[in-house]
Formats: structure tokens, C-alpha cells, sequence
């Protein structure tokens, strides 16, 4: 593949073009920012509980467990099955489970148990919606739009987060967490409407998959016979356990080093917004390339390091912006660089080992996260992820090179 190929640029939305993107992608905004509400909600909801990390870790266990167990195995259900059926199925349920903790909060029984029961709850639906609803999005363009849509896909996702998190601080205190929840819950209708608006004469469905029943196995020896996606899967995997949790630690980074007990939103909304620079950067290359992808790795592991010494909430709220810019980018070239080696027939299964990765190894890296910050330091809870993140990037050299095989 030429160098002009291979850094060719275009417009970062011309995906847009087709209606349906244009509908789904509407969508699934309003239905994020519900669901950033809630996210938000909850972890201020667990941290006020024992004022503990650990108690956020063991419940990004319980939300993200199922992705571990599941991921890979929905991710063949996806490629044998009518994405956009089963994301209608799921995103009902997702639906459902916001209304059952709107309940349970406002009825005064949100105890860490059933929270954390409503977040395994949440874990299975997510496990089986995650590579469906991602595939369904390779559907809605043409081939060669792919990996702007994936692109795109990840900034709708990322901008919720800036909108859903400044939502979370402006209304928790007037309205409480129970609301929040029942402002997620209301949401869901955004996304299934735009599902059920999709014209799917104009859909460029993918050839089913054939019904070998080793889906799982068959999506595994792909990436690891082939050098290029094993590497970055190493790399990816690494980074996504011990780099990506600040979600577990900034509620009481916030608190004890900064001494805003309510920062932990805005960090959070800054670091969106750091995440859509990162998204529609990736969006303008039509070819990814490895380089992204450690340029991306990088960037998130020095924020890492950096971060928790930011001397005041300010600085803090600056440092957020490279650990989004760097997250966000190193996941987008993640998406970009796998599906242009992918065939469509196993795409989904392909997403779902990245979910895998990126989200089944929460359960990991969550509890070890929230336990360092808790037992050890604070600080250490951040910085040892950028560490063991900065010792794997070596792999990813010289992999440009297997694009011309």
C-alpha cells in the first residue's frame, strides 16, 4: 500500500452522507447522554456510600464481567443474526434495567448489593449489545466509508460524555441520582426509534456466518495467527486492563487531592471533551494506520503519569485533556487498523474480542485499580497503568510494514 494511500485524508463526517447513518448516529447522541447521566450517577452514588475506590472497582467487576464471560461468544451471535434485530433486543433491555434502578434508588434500597446486582444486570445486555450494535454500524455505509463510520461511531459515543457528565453535575444536586436514572431510562426510545427508521432496502447487510459452533475459537486463532493483530491486540489488551480505570480512582482523586467532592464530572466531562478531539482526528484518515495507534498509546500513558500531580483542580481539569485525546485515539486507530484485516463475515466477532479487551478486562483492572488507590497511594493508582502501557508499545514496531502482505 502506497505512503499516499496510507495518510490520504477526506472529510472527518463524510459517512454522513448516507440517511441512515445520518439516523442511527441522531440516535444513539441522545440515547449516550442518558446513559453518561447514569454512569456518572452511579459511580458518585457508590463512592458516597463508603467513600471507598475499591467499592467502584468491584462494581466495574460486576458491569463488566459479563463482557469477559460473553463478549466473544455474542460476537458470533452478531455475525449469524440480524445485527439490527438484536440490537433492538438489547437496547429494550438496557432500557429496562435503567427504569429497575431509577426504582430501586428512589425507594431508598440502592445498598452496594443491589446496585451491584443492576450492574450485572446492565453487564449482560451490554455483552451481547456491544458487537451487534458496532456491526450493525458497518451496515449503513459503504466498504470504503468503514473506518470513518467506526470513527464517527466512537465520537457520538465520546461527545455523550461530554454532554451526560456536565448534565450529572448540573442536576444531582437539585434532582438526586433517581432521576438521572429515569432521565437514562426515557432516553432509550431515542436509539430504538432510529433503529426502527432505518430503511434496510438501503442496508448493505453482511453474509451470515456459517454455523461452524466455534465461532469463539475461530475469531482467536485468526488474531493470534496473524502477527499483525496479535501485537496489537497485546498492546491494546494491556493498556485497556491497567490504563483505562481513571473511572474507578478519579472520584476520590478528586476528593482527596483536589478537594472538590463533586469534581469527579467535570474531569470527567473535560476528558470527553479530550476524547472527541482524539475520535474526529482518527476520523479523517481513510486508511489507519499502526502509527495512530501508538502515537494514541503514548499520549494516554503519559496523561497517566501525569496527572495525579497536578497541583490544583485546574491543572487537573488540563491534564484531563490528553488522557482523553490519547484514549479515545488509541481506540479508534484500534478499530480502524483491525477492520480493514477483518472480512465482513467476521467483524462482529472481531469487535467482540475488542470489547473483550477494552471492557471484559475492567473486571481485572478495576478491583486492582480501586484497591492501589485505596491501599497503596492515590497517585500510584493512575500511574501504574501508563507504566505497564509505556513497556508494552515496543511490540507495535515495524507492524505498518505487514499492511503490504
Amino acid at each position: 500500500m502506497s505512503e499516499e494511500a496510507v495518510g490520504e485524508k477526506g472529510s472527518a463526517f463524510r459517512s454522513l452522507r448516507a440517511r441512515n447513518m445520518r439516523i442511527y448516529m441522531g440516535g444513539l447522541l441522545l440515547s449516550n447522554v442518558g446513559t453518561w447521566l447514569q454512569f456518572t450517577a452511579t459511580s458518585l452514588l457508590i463512592y458516597r456510600i463508603h467513600n471507598k475506590a475499591t467499592d467502584a472497582g468491584l462494581n466495574a467487576m460486576f458491569q463488566f464481567l459479563p463482557m469477559l464471560l460473553l463478549g466473544a461468544w455474542a460476537g458470533g451471535l452478531a455475525d449469524r443474526f440480524d445485527r439490527r434485530k438484536v440490537t433492538i433486543c438489547t437496547q429494550s433491555a438496557l432500557g429496562l434495567q435503567a427504569v429497575l434502578l431509577a426504582v430501586v434508588d428512589a425507594t431508598g434500597h440502592a445498598t452496594l448489593p443491589a446496585v451491584y446486582t443492576l450492574s450485572l444486570i446492565l453487564g449482560i445486555a451490554n455483552a451481547i449489545d456491544n458487537p451487534a450494535r458496532r456491526g450493525l454500524v458497518t451496515e449503513l455505509v459503504p466498504a470504503h466509508e468503514i473506518s470513518n463510520a467506526m470513527s464517527l461511531n466512537t465520537t457520538v459515543m465520546t461527545g455523550s460524555r461530554i454532554v451526560g457528565p456536565a448534565l450529572a453535575a448540573a442536576l444531582i444536586g437539585p434532582l438526586g441520582t433517581a432521576w438521572l436514572f429515569s432521565m437514562n431510562a426515557v432516553s432509550y426510545l431515542a436509539v430504538l426509534a432510529s433503529l426502527f427508521m432505518l430503511r434496510t432496502s438501503e442496508m448493505l447487510p453482511k453474509a451470515p456466518a456459517s454455523r461452524s459452533g466455534k465461532p469463539v475459537r475461530e475469531g482467536l486463532m485468526f488474531v493470534w495467527r496473524d502477527r499483525y493483530l496479535r501485537n496489537i491486540f497485546i498492546v491494546f489488551t494491556v493498556a485497556s486492563t491497567f490504563a483505562f480505570n481513571y473511572s474507578t480512582v478519579l472520584p476520590k482523586m478528586s476528593d482527596k487531592l483536589w478537594h472538590e467532592p463533586n469534581g469527579y464530572a467535570i474531569l470527567l466531562t473535560v476528558t470527553s471533551i479530550g476524547s472527541v478531539v482524539g475520535a474526529i482526528s482518527n476520523a479523517r484518515y481513510r486508511v489507519m494506520t499502526v502509527r495512530r495507534f501508538t502515537m494514541g498509546s503514548i499520549v494516554l500513558s503519559v496523561a497517566c503519569l501525569i496527572l495525579p500531580f497536578a497541583p490544583n483542580f485546574t491543572v487537573a481539569c488540563l491534564f484531563a485533556l490528553p488522557l482523553g485525546i490519547g484514549g479515545t485515539g488509541f481506540m479508534t486507530a484500534m478499530t480502524g487498523v483491525m477492520q480493514q484485516r477483518t472480512p465482513p463475515e467476521m467483524r462482529s466477532r472481531m469487535m467482540a474480542l475488542q470489547s473483550v479487551a477494552f471492557l471484559g478486562s475492567t473486571p481485572i483492572g478495576g478491583p486492582i485499580t480501586g484497591w492501589i488507590g485505596d491501599n497503596i497511594g492515590v497517585h500510584m493508582s493512575m500511574m501504574y497503568g501508563g507504566v505497564l502501557t509505556l513497556l508494552v508499545v515496543p511490540l507495535l514496531r515495524g507492524l505498518d510494514k505487514e499492511v503490504e502482505k
